[in-house]
């Protein structure tokens, strides 16, 4: 029986949880260090960060449109219907060879869909915020829509710089995920001999 077994009462057992992760606690820290190293990267070599996660995601794409394709044969072996995951399969492995072959255009499609996403975000925020109560908020709501709209509107305007500002955010986060992973990590080694 593990340490993480779900006891009677169908809730995880807290007590063996705790004592596995400080037992590992330097597999947590590990990943702090990794996070940290790849936000410092990405703050000091943002194009070189940014085309490296497109590299990863083409990787990606190729894996999972050659499981796709798996997936579509072993369906057609089995008289089920199988091509949409077909057309899924190759088209991942099209845009994985697109992402690999222009790396920037990776980068380029994935800023113009996050301000596709911000645009749409914006709108619809705005148009619930004047449909909500004064009382309730309606402002902010309607500030938060307006800061999307603007966000949305920056990254069509100059892509490459929200390249490198969606790539800086990105490091942000890594650093600060990476120094709570940290902390997280010297707790739970301090508790380890208890």
């Amino acid at each position: 029986m593990s340490d993480t077994t779900l006891p009677h009462g169908g809730l995880p057992d807290l007590h063996g949880l705790n004592a596995q992760l400080a037992r590992n606690w330097w597999l947590i820290a590990l990943r702090g260090v990794i996070a940290i190293v790849f936000g410092i990267v990405a703050w000091v070599m943002p194009v070189s960060a940014m085309l490296s996660l497109a590299f990863v995601f083409g990787i990606y794409l190729l894996v999972d449109g050659v499981f796709g394709i798996a997936a579509a044969i072993r369906a057609a072996t089995h008289h089920t219907r199988w091509g949409v995951l077909l057309g899924e399969g190759v088209l991942n492995l099209v845009m994985g060879v697109i992402a690999l072959a222009f790396p920037a255009a990776a980068v380029l499609g994935f800023v113009l869909v996050t301000a596709a996403w911000a645009l749409m975000t914006g709108v619809l925020m705005l148009t619930a915020a004047f449909r909500l109560h004064a009382t309730h908020g309606r402002w902010w709501l309607a500030l938060g829509g307006a800061v999307s709209l603007l966000w949305g509107v920056m990254l069509v305007l100059g892509p490459l710089i929200g390249a490198l500002v969606l790539t800086w955010w990105l490091g942000t986060y890594a650093i600060l995920f990476g120094i709570m992973l940290l902390v997280a990590a010297f707790r739970l080694r301090a508790q380890h001999h208890i």
